[in-house]
């Protein structure tokens, strides 16, 4: 999962308008499915926000919690004036995202999901609504067994 830093308030290139709570909250919820995973950082151009938001979720993946203020250390400068974990969001940025246009997107992307076609020798299926029962039901050191080839270029 690569958690780009340059969604956050006050970004230099960045148009959008999220807190590191907000930022926060996308990480917990692919986290939420219970899966192995590699975070990584990435994006950002405002650095004193980048290094808050890669504690701050680096603490999330940990499932530990920050204090708000920052302790002393070689850079404290660069986090002036509040010195704090906090990347605020603009008030006065409008949100220019309706519900009906982020349905759109939203279907779009399903749709788009649903026409990709796997990788030949990849096995696709359908995601489990609930990862952790069908792992559950699943014994993962038993290989299912048939008879039938499961692609027309396998040859036995």
């Amino acid at each position: 999962l690569q958690c780009g830093a340059d969604s956050l308030a006050g970004d230099r290139l960045g148009c959008f308008n999220l807190s590191h709570r907000g930022h926060a909250e996308c990480l917990r919820h692919m986290l939420s499915y219970n899966l192995p995973s590699l975070v990584l950082g990435g994006g950002g151009y405002t650095v004193r926000n980048v290094a808050r938001c890669w504690a701050y979720e680096t603490a999330v993946v940990l499932g530990e919690e920050l204090a708000e203020d920052l302790p002393w250390n070689d850079y404290y400068e660069h986090f002036a004036p509040d010195f704090s974990l906090q990347v605020t969001p603009s008030p006065t940025m409008e949100n220019a995202n309706t519900r009906q246009y982020l349905d759109t997107v939203r279907q779009q992307v399903f749709e788009n999901l649903r026409m990709l076609q796997g990788a030949p020798g990849v096995q696709m299926e359908a995601v489990p609504h609930d990862p952790e029962a069908a792992a559950a039901e699943a014994d993962p050191d038993v290989r299912p067994v048939s008879g039938a080839a499961e692609h027309p270029g396998e040859h036995f």
